[in-house]
């Protein structure tokens, strides 16, 4: 299977996005995935209390389920580097750490403390959370049903508008920076 580049139309700009199919990063068509904002929703922040839809209302949010053990865990660098560089303009890049392929540590002290001694991790992450299944997170729920997406690895991605749209949905491969990721957060900051 080889990858197809085709364009997303999100209120006259053009984004790229991948969603998961069968492992292998795909382009997909749409205007954006799914027309409806997500509904209200809610995590335990690690740092304690909580986030919730409200909290991010207006703001881009780029939601990436993360674990602490995976080939793909240097990507919080370039994922702290991305919400640093675009935080100012209204970006939230959200973690949710989840065991749900394995590679988790047992308590959410040990993945704060982890995330913020190895890679100076700064922004907003939730409680150890389900992200796929009948125990999954509502968000995550509502992200299968409205749009097909549900995680097929640690650290795949999903890019929300500022109206609570999904835009765009990648696969853990998907660098932060430089490439497809960078360039959808920039044209969706930059939408009114």
């Amino acid at each position: 299977m080889t990858d197809r580049s085709r364009i997303h139309l999100l209120g006259g700009i053009a984004l790229l996005a991948t969603v998961p199919t069968f492992g292998v990063p795909t382009m997909l068509d749409a205007q954006p995935l799914t027309d409806k904002p997500a509904p209200k929703w809610r995590f335990d922040s690690i740092y304690g209390g909580s986030y919730t839809s409200a909290d991010f209302a207006g703001k881009p949010v780029l939601l990436v389920n993360t674990a602490s053990l995976c080939g793909y865990t240097p990507q919080y660098t370039a994922l702290q580097k991305l919400y640093d560089t675009y935080k100012a303009k209204g970006l939230i890049v959200l973690a949710v750490p989840s065991d749900d392929f394995h590679q988790e540590k047992k308590s959410n002290g040990e993945v704060k403390t982890f995330c913020e001694l190895t890679y100076g991790i700064t922004l907003p992450m939730t409680t150890i959370s389900a992200v796929t299944g009948p125990d999954a997170a509502p968000i995550y729920q509502w992200l299968h049903t409205a749009t097909g997406f549900a995680p097929q690895w640690n650290f795949d991605k999903v890019l929300f508008d500022r109206k609570g749209r999904v835009v765009a949905t990648w696969q853990s491969g998907a660098e932060p920076l430089g490439g497809e990721i960078e360039l959808a957060v920039e044209q969706v900051l930059s939408a009114s």
